[in-house]
């Protein structure tokens, strides 16, 4: 039984829930300042538990997240941490850490999570089977949101997970057709120099998409599926105007989208489809001044039921090993430059 809370404490501080936010107000800022943790460590390391951000405004901590389960753990972590700090303890991440892994299930609870996050493609040549908690609870968040946004570092599996799920769909005659967008950050040549069709321009930054696709399908089938249209590539300028019913839609490389561009893309959902936004919003590459859409569609819609937002980091990255400790050495480098 996790140790209650005094009345002194209990009285300190509330619980509301607003629009789907989920907050604790703490009068006390020294209070909420030993929670936050040195440079708010013990915040992140909550939001990797929950998979969902928290942020404090003056003296609210705050949880962006409408499902209820979320919610209580979100209050048990904070009623944990602030009787430990009521008591004369310090609130370090160890501690915090060991109150997370006392929450987290058991062998066998996590061994039936990850297998019910397996991905079998019917006709498909490979099965998928999640490698990090977060990757299964990305997957399982598709399955049960209309809206899923996934941000993360290179390598953490964000596109291949993406596109594996809407195989499975798509192969359970689950929708009609998947939709693949891009946005074209273009290094020195434009799209009318590239030859061929539209389809044709639009292919070269697709690809990792496409490679995903031919890595879990038999031979020749993405190409056969792309020719009877059943996979489209639609390049985000010319899906203004369209509703697309029935369809998953993959938004990858989100991070290079305009706040235009975003909207104009999620707002093409219709009825019976999903869709599914990829990004690592630390490799932005669109113009200094001008705004990633996937940073303020993360801060503007969360709390939204039906939206989830997924955040991946290092430990989730499953490509060479070395990509893992290139991340960590440029975050380092970015931090200690700011």
């Amino acid at each position: 039984m996790p140790p209650t809370l005094t009345e002194d404490v209990k009285s300190s501080y509330n619980f509301s829930i607003v629009e789907s936010v989920y907050t604790i107000v703490v009068p006390d800022t020294e209070l909420l300042t030993r929670l936050c943790g040195t440079n708010d460590s013990n915040l992140r390391l909550i939001e990797q538990y929950l998979g969902v951000p928290v942020f404090t405004r003056g003296n609210e901590l705050s949880v962006g997240e409408s499902d209820p389960e979320t919610q209580d753990r979100f209050k048990h972590i904070i009623d944990r941490i602030l009787d430990e700090v009521q008591n004369g303890g310090d609130a370090e991440p160890d501690f915090v850490g060991s109150v997370i892994s006392d929450m987290l299930p058991s062998e066998e609870d996590d061994e039936a999570f990850f297998s019910s996050a397996a991905i079998r493609i019917p006709g498909g040549v490979r099965s998928v089977y999640p490698k990090t908690r977060n990757q299964a609870s990305f997957i399982q968040a598709m399955r049960t949101n209309d809206v899923v946004i996934c941000t993360g570092p290179a390598g953490s599996g964000k596109t291949f997970l993406a596109v594996a799920e809407a195989l499975r769909v798509l192969m359970l005659q689950g929708c009609s057709k998947i939709v693949l967008t891009r946005p074209v950050v273009e290094a020195g040549e434009s799209l009318g120099f590239l030859p061929g069709d539209l389809e044709q321009k639009i292919s070269p930054y697709l690809r990792p998409l496409y490679d995903a696709m031919e890595y879990l399908l038999p031979r020749g089938m993405t190409e056969r599926l792309s020719e009877s249209g059943i996979i489209e590539a639609a390049p985000l300028a010319y899906m203004r105007g369209r509703t697309l019913d029935n369809c998953i839609l993959i938004l990858d490389e989100a991070q290079n989208t305009t706040k235009e561009q975003m909207k104009l893309f999620l707002t093409r959902m219709g009825n019976g489809s999903k869709v599914f936004v990829t990004g690592d919003v630390t490799q932005i590459d669109l113009p200094k001044r001008v705004p990633s859409g996937l940073v303020h569609a993360v801060s503007v819609l969360k709390g939204i039921d039906g939206i989830k937002l997924m955040q991946m980091d290092g430990r989730d990255i499953v490509r060479n090993p070395l990509v893992q400790k290139i991340v960590q050495a440029y975050e380092y480098d970015e931090e200690n430059n700011e």
